[in-house]
């Protein structure tokens, strides 16, 4: 059995965020639930789409080379 931390899947949310916005910048949409765009927004992200896609890959590259984000 595997066992996440609080940091694994606050990781995990953001990796997952940042491939809906990607989907979202061409064309693909959610019917009902909250743009992947709306929720980055809500969580504090700044600017257009294309800036924040940006900061979630700076993001992503930290947590793939293994610098940990603080948990919000």
């Amino acid at each position: 059995m595997t066992v996440m931390t609080e940091q694994q899947i606050v990781n995990a949310r953001l990796l997952t965020l940042r491939a809906m916005l990607k989907l979202e910048m061409r064309g693909m949409t959610r019917s009902r639930a909250p743009s992947a765009y709306s929720m980055l927004k809500s969580m504090g992200y700044k600017g257009s789409r294309e800036v924040v896609l940006a900061q979630l890959d700076k993001e992503r590259q930290e947590i793939l080379t293994g610098v940990m984000l603080p948990v919000a």
